[in-house]
């Protein structure tokens, strides 16, 4: 299978003037907040967004149109301002959203707080959290899958499904739901043991503990995530990124993209 991502992230050029001017925000070499992607939510008089508010806009990257390259892009979620996403169009049929990218080498130490992975962080070219809001606020619009890719200790890709993908909103912990597995990566986000299942799980993070355990894993594991006592999966960290049985703590790369789902 042809997929796009590798450990390394290479920048795709962006192919509209529009999207030239709000990348500057974002040129490669220097972090930044996805907070700041939002970058029309304090400029109300700016003409380009002035304009862009007349039109609405793809709500996710399956309605960016087919044959359009990999790369960044502006949505308009329903109830929020434009965002910019990365899409993956180029594999697997394209239209993906991607929600998370993570490298073993990377330079975020995602030991970040609940408000801060609620907007997200990261640079949206190479290593990021999209913000678990604009997850929930995304994933809402429809109903959707999930796609879980997983660079192994030998730098081979591998990948999990899940037919069904949501969340539940901020007041109820953003907990996950996922539907069935299928994939080469292993389901190890759905277990029958309660120690390491994610699946049904709310998001925790080192000041916000909402796992089953009877410390905190996000603390412990360095990373927010959907703990249970405390993880099989655990992507969003430095250094130590972990597929099940798979790769443990040595996993690559990792990266979760999501997309309307094909049956329901």
């Amino acid at each position: 299978m042809d997929f796009t991502f590798s450990p390394s992230f290479p920048f795709l050029a962006a192919q509209s003037l529009l999207l030239v001017c709000v990348l500057v925000l974002a040129a490669p070499g220097h972090s930044m907040h996805i907070q700041t992607l939002n970058v029309f939510k304090k400029s109300p008089s700016n003409s380009l967004a002035s304009a862009l508010k007349k039109t609405s806009g793809p709500k996710d990257c399956s309605e960016i149109p087919a044959g359009s390259p990999s790369g960044v892009y502006i949505i308009q979620t329903e109830g929020l301002h434009h965002l910019m996403v990365y899409c993956e169009m180029n594999a697997m049929d394209g239209g993906w959203t991607v929600i998370q990218r993570n490298r073993q080498s990377t330079e975020i130490t995602w030991a970040e707080s609940w408000s801060t992975y609620k907007y997200g962080f990261g640079n949206v070219h190479s290593e990021f959290w999209l913000g678990t809001e604009y997850i929930y606020q995304i994933a809402k619009q429809k109903v959707y899958q999930v796609r879980f890719v997983i660079w192994d200790a030998a730098n081979d890709m591998k990948f999990a499904d899940y037919n069904l993908f949501s969340l539940e909103d901020e007041s109820h912990g953003y907990r996950l739901r996922l539907g069935t597995y299928s994939g080469t990566a292993g389901d190890a986000m759905t277990s029958d043991n309660p120690r390491n299942v994610h699946n049904n799980m709310k998001f925790s993070t080192k000041d916000l503990d909402q796992d089953t355990y009877r410390g905190n894993c996000a603390s412990r594991s360095g990373g927010g995530w959907w703990y249970s006592a405390c993880y099989s999966v655990q992507l969003n960290v430095k250094g130590g990124i972990t597929w099940g049985s798979l790769c443990k703590r040595n996993c690559k790369a990792s990266a979760i993209l999501i997309k309307p789902a094909l049956y329901h």
